[in-house]
C-alpha cells in the first residue's frame, strides 16, 4: 500500500495494463511526447514506445474514431481526451460508432474501448472547458460510465474498464489529480458498478459521486459537529448504478440527499431519485433533496464560480431541512 495522487494512480493502470497485454494502446492529444497534458502518461513513451503511446493532430473526431476502428480490429484502445468538455466534437463517434456497432452488428464485433480524460468545473476555465458530461454519457444504452472519487478507485476501475468488452467513459475529475490516498500496489481491480459506503451514518444519506463526494464528506463533518449523523455513498459508477447499496442505505437513514456538480435539469440525480421512490418508498420520511451545479453557464469569475457549485454548506442546509 502506498499513498499516491490520482494521476499517479491512473499512471500506474494504464502502465500495469499494457505491460499486461499488448493489445492496449493510449492514444490522444499530447500522450506521448509531453507525457499528458496533465502528466497522467508520463512515462509510458519511453517504456512502451510510439507504436502504442501515439500523439494525435487536435481532431477529437478523429482521433475517436481511428480508436473505434482499433477496436474493432482487435486492439483495446484508451483514448484520452484532453477535457471531456471536448467530447462533444467526437459525440456521433462515441454515440453512434462506439455506443451502436456491437448491436448494429449482431454482434459480429466488441468494442472494448476505454474514453478518458479530465472534466469538472472549479477551475477558472470558463464556460465551454467546465462541463461534466456523465449524465449525457449513461443515456447511451451501451455505455459504462466511470466517476472516480478516490485514487484507490481510480487504479481499480481504470483497470477494470481497459479489460472490458464494452465501451466506458472513464471520467476524471481534473480537481482531484493531486488528491492523495492510499492505493494497493499490483494488479488490484475494482468491480465496475458497485459504490462505496465512504461514511458510516444513521441520520441521513448522502449520495454523490467524483469531486462531489468530497463535497459530501465535507458535509458530513458538519453535520456530525451539530450531532447529527450521515452517511456519504460514492456510488462510483452512474452507469450501472448500484441501486441495492443505495437502497440499504436509504432504508437505514430514511433521508436523502443528492449531492451532484451537473446542472439540475436531466442529471444523474433525477435517475437516482426515482429509482429510491419507486423502491423504497415506504422507507423515506422527508422528500428527498437534491444539490446540484446552478442552471446557468459555467461562469469564469472566481467568488461567481464557487457560488455555482455545490458546496458543504449548501449540503448541510438540504439536510437538515429532511430533518425537519
Amino acid at each position: 500500500m502506498a499513498v499516491i495522487t490520482m494521476r499517479e494512480a491512473l499512471n500506474q493502470a494504464l502502465s500495469e495494463e499494457m505491460e499486461r497485454d499488448g493489445r492496449v494502446i493510449l492514444m490522444g492529444e499530447e500522450v506521448a511526447e509531453y507525457q499528458g497534458a496533465y502528466k497522467v502518461s508520463s512515462g509510458l513513451l519511453q517504456k512502451f514506445g510510439a507504436k502504442r503511446v501515439l500523439d494525435t493532430p487536435i481532431s477529437e473526431s478523429g482521433f475517436a474514431g481511428l480508436g473505434v476502428g482499433a477496436a474493432m480490429q482487435g486492439l483495446r484502445p484508451v483514448v484520452e481526451f484532453m477535457t471531456w468538455s471536448f467530447s462533444m466534437v467526437a459525440y456521433d463517434q462515441i454515440v453512434n460508432n462506439a455506443g451502436a456497432i456491437r448491436y448494429m452488428s449482431g454482434g459480429q464485433y466488441s468494442i472494448p474501448i476505454v474514453f478518458r480524460g479530465s472534466s469538472g468545473a472549479g477551475l477558472q476555465v470558463g464556460a465551454t472547458h467546465s462541463h461534466t458530461p456523465e449524465n449525457w454519457y449513461a443515456n447511451v444504452p451501451a455505455m459504462t460510465v466511470i466517476t472516480p472519487a478516490f485514487p484507490d478507485d481510480a487504479k481499480g476501475l481504470l483497470k477494470s474498464a481497459i479489460r472490458s468488452n464494452n465501451p466506458v467513459c472513464f471520467i476524471e475529475n481534473e480537481k482531484l489529480y493531486g488528491f492523495k490516498g492510499e492505493v494497493p500496489e499490483g494488479d488490484v481491480l475494482t468491480t465496475i458498478g458497485q459504490a462505496r459506503i465512504c461514511r458510516e451514518g444513521s441520520q441521513v444519506t448522502l449520495i454523490a459521486n467524483s469531486a462531489s463526494t468530497h463535497v459530501a464528506l465535507a458535509s458530513a463533518e458538519q453535520l456530525a459537529a451539530d450531532g447529527i449523523s450521515a452517511e456519504v455513498v460514492d456510488l462510483r459508477t452512474i452507469k450501472p448504478l448500484d441501486i441495492p447499496t443505495i437502497l440499504a442505505s436509504v432504508v437505514k437513514t430514511s433521508r436523502v440527499v443528492i449531492v451532484e456538480e451537473n446542472k439540475p435539469f436531466a442529471g444523474w440525480g433525477a435517475q437516482v431519485a426515482y429509482e429510491i421512490q419507486h423502491r423504497a418508498f415506504d422507507s423515506l420520511d422527508a422528500p428527498i433533496e437534491r444539490v446540484t451545479g446552478l442552471d446557468v453557464p459555467q461562469p469564469y469569475a472566481r467568488v461567481l464560480e464557487q457560488a455555482v457549485m455545490p458546496s458543504a454548506e449548501r449540503v448541510t442546509e438540504a439536510a437538515k431541512k429532511t430533518l425537519g
